[in-house]
């Protein structure tokens, strides 16, 4: 059963956070390309009525591309968030972020942090100078979505051109599009409605990992046609912690990738067999050399449906802490 639930007003407090994206980028004038120029209270500011809705306690994490975002920003993003909610009277965070990275970033805060008040990532495919930016709009929804009933307890989740998105199964997949954002195959948790916020349904494979010391290097390597093993090769030999394999299908690669993945196990470093194809889980199926069951027999994990990028965050954060191929298979399969 659908539940729909309304907006209240008043004056909770909400933190909002920036880290900068398109949506804080207006036109150079002197080059007519969009570039970091907005501050978090400046995007407060351009949002009418968004005063009417919460108290708004802004704070700058950061002004930059989210191409530039990644593991060495993430885990003090996280406590940053962490702190941001720890007042009684916060109901919730909206994280400001470019959509480059929006769904990892996303997917990382919803793994680290344990609070039950809603965290809503949003961002903008128009920059601000366009006359038809959505910044605004995602803004005030996010905000929406956090003082509705029923936001707590839905995990992190991206929320953007009115849809709300689960962190574990959202990808992008539109470079200019505002529709850009899609759940897959489970779909929506819901909407941001004009008159009220409606939830379809709550997120049930949500994890929970400790945010570790360090973050473990691992590298992700694709598949592609004709490929030698050589860049799996080149991770081990240079560092890496382990490796997550981009494979076609249901986690299939060429007979060179099989070699090299075998001899990257044999090493010690751990082989993580996730899938590029958007829907579907990854799993060892194929008896062929390089089809799914070798690799598995070859001591290969799998990734179950989550995409490569999001296996190499859950990876970077669980294998300083277990390394037992069994313990991390079972994470995967959570």
């Amino acid at each position: 059963m659908n539940e729909a639930v309304a907006v209240r007003g008043g004056q909770a407090s909400v933190a909002v956070i920036a880290t900068g994206g398109t949506i804080a980028m207006t036109d150079d004038p002197a080059t007519g390309a969009p570039v970091p120029a907005l501050s978090g209270e400046d995007l407060v500011a351009a949002v009418p009525g968004l005063a009417d809705l919460a108290a708004i306690r802004v704070s700058e994490f950061a002004n930059l591309p989210s191409a530039y975002l990644g593991p060495e920003q993430w885990p003090s993003l996280s406590r940053h968030v962490r702190d941001a909610l720890s007042p009684q009277e916060v109901a919730g965070a909206v994280v400001l972020h470019g959509t480059d990275t929006l769904d990892q970033t996303a997917w990382f805060l919803d793994l680290t942090l344990a609070a039950a008040k809603p965290v809503v990532l949003v961002g903008a495919q128009r920059n601000a100078s366009d006359p038809d930016t959505d910044g605004p709009r995602n803004l005030r929804d996010a905000v929406r979505q956090i003082l509705a009933p029923g936001a707590a307890g839905m995990g992190v989740t991206l929320t953007m051109n009115q849809r709300i998105h689960a962190a574990r199964d959202v990808r992008k997949g539109h470079t200019s599009n505002v529709e850009t954002f899609h759940s897959g195959e489970f779909g929506l948790l819901g909407s941001v409605d004009r008159d009220r916020v409606v939830f379809a349904r709550r997120p049930l494979r949500r994890l929970s990992v400790p945010l570790p010391e360090r973050l473990a290097r691992v590298d992700l390597v694709p598949m592609v046609a004709g490929a030698d093993g050589g860049q799996v090769r080149h991770a081990v030999s240079s560092g890496a912690e382990a490796i997550v394999v981009a494979a076609y299908g249901w986690g299939n690669v060429n007979a060179p990738m099989h070699d090299a993945v075998a001899e990257a196990i044999a090493a010690g470093v751990p082989v993580i067999v996730a899938s590029q194809v958007p829907q579907g889980r990854a799993l060892p199926v194929y008896g062929f050399k390089g089809g799914g069951r070798t690799l598995a027999e070859a001591g290969a994990l799998f990734a179950d449906d989550l995409s490569p990028d999001k296996a190499r965050i859950l990876a970077m954060l669980a294998l300083p802490t277990m390394r037992e191929p069994a313990e991390l298979q079972a994470l995967f399969d959570r």
